[in-house]
């Protein structure tokens, strides 16, 4: 509680998990923003341990909420080099500067929401992508890096996952299931590096009711979509999110 007793903090904390909330429900990428958001009033490692825990809350929300609509196949392929991913984040996250990644992966990030929408321009219709289980595997493990380093594995999925042109549900429901996994993945380096401890799961407690509701509305909400809108959607979020990350990485 005395993390969030600044009502400036309080604030940050409040829309960062409501952007959590709607990754979690359907709105893939947006939780890349949740921890640079708290980590204008938190130290980075501070505002990631926080929000752990208010992500496996929201993943269990998402995954029951879904559980009728994943690809076991795309799962199956990625979390083995998730794994992986996760184990090198452990490992190199002190010698990798953080603003050099996010640097990477926004230009690849924006790079490819450009290209698919002027693949996509005008409703064209474009055959979906059939590449081999082994590079799911791959982008799993970039992936799982730079989910444990900074909690922003969605580019990464979404580079390998978007062109399948999955069923919306199907897209929202596979991503519910992957991050859970991988979220699990990381508590127990964040328990050894004593990122997890009395007052950052207390702040966690406190903001969990509100994890729960944004998530559900998400959910909701992207029930209604247009799943012929969903894609376009995805694609614009990408470049934004993308210029967002690159914005971060050179300042």
């Amino acid at each position: 509680m005395e993390l969030l007793a600044d009502p400036a903090t309080l604030m940050l904390a409040v829309i960062a998990v409501c952007i959590l909330g709607l990754a979690k429900g359907g709105f893939a990428g947006l939780g890349v923003l949740g921890t640079p958001l708290l980590a204008l009033a938190l130290p980075p490692a501070v505002a990631a341990a926080i929000l752990l825990p208010v992500l496996l809350v929201q993943d269990v929300v998402s995954v029951w909420s879904f559980r009728h609509s994943w690809s076991g196949w795309i799962v199956a392929w990625m979390l083995p080099g998730a794994a992986v991913g996760v184990a090198l984040g452990t490992w190199l996250a002190a010698a990798i500067p953080e603003a050099r990644l996010l640097l990477i992966l926004g230009i690849l990030t924006f790079s490819f929401g450009l290209y698919r929408l002027w693949l996509e321009r005008g409703g064209r219709i474009v055959a979906p992508s059939d590449s081999p289980g082994w590079v799911g595997t791959l982008f799993g493990v970039g992936l799982g890096f730079t989910s444990q380093v900074a909690h922003a594995g969605g580019p990464p999925f979404q580079i390998w996952v978007t062109p399948r042109r999955l069923p919306h549900e199907s897209y929202v429901g596979t991503s519910s299931v992957v991050f859970a996994a991988v979220n699990w993945m990381k508590v127990p380096s964040y328990v050894a590096l004593g990122s997890l401890n009395t007052q950052t799961l207390m702040a966690a407690v406190l903001l969990m009711p509100l994890a729960i509701l944004s998530t559900l509305g998400a959910v909701r909400l992207i029930r209604r979509m247009d799943p012929a809108r969903f894609y376009t959607m995805i694609y614009l979020l990408m470049v934004l999110l993308g210029a967002k990350l690159t914005w971060d990485g050179i300042a």
